[in-house]
């Protein structure tokens, strides 16, 4: 993970930018006098979001993990993209 200081940030703040958007790395900004900050390209937040909302109920991680296990043991069903909303 890259770091840089707030006072390097402030100074070449696009090619930080577009190291963090174009590599998918995220980039921590240590602040002197504060706490670290760390930026992260908007795909990842989302993800992170995602898993976060998708854990937070137990009874979501039983039915997936419960799919998981049929998935494994052959008893998954093969669907296309389009029929996912039908």
């Amino acid at each position: 993970m890259r770091t840089a200081s707030y006072t390097d940030l402030k100074n070449n703040l696009k090619g930080f930018l577009d190291g963090v958007v174009n590599d998918s790395e995220p980039l921590i900004v240590n602040r002197a006098a504060n706490a670290s900050v760390v930026i992260v390209p908007i795909d990842e937040w989302n993800a992170i979001n995602e898993t976060e909302y998708l854990m937070s109920s137990s009874e979501m991680v039983k039915r997936i993990k419960e799919a998981e296990k049929e998935m494994h043991e052959g008893k998954g069903k093969v669907i296309s993209v389009e029929d996912l909303w039908k």
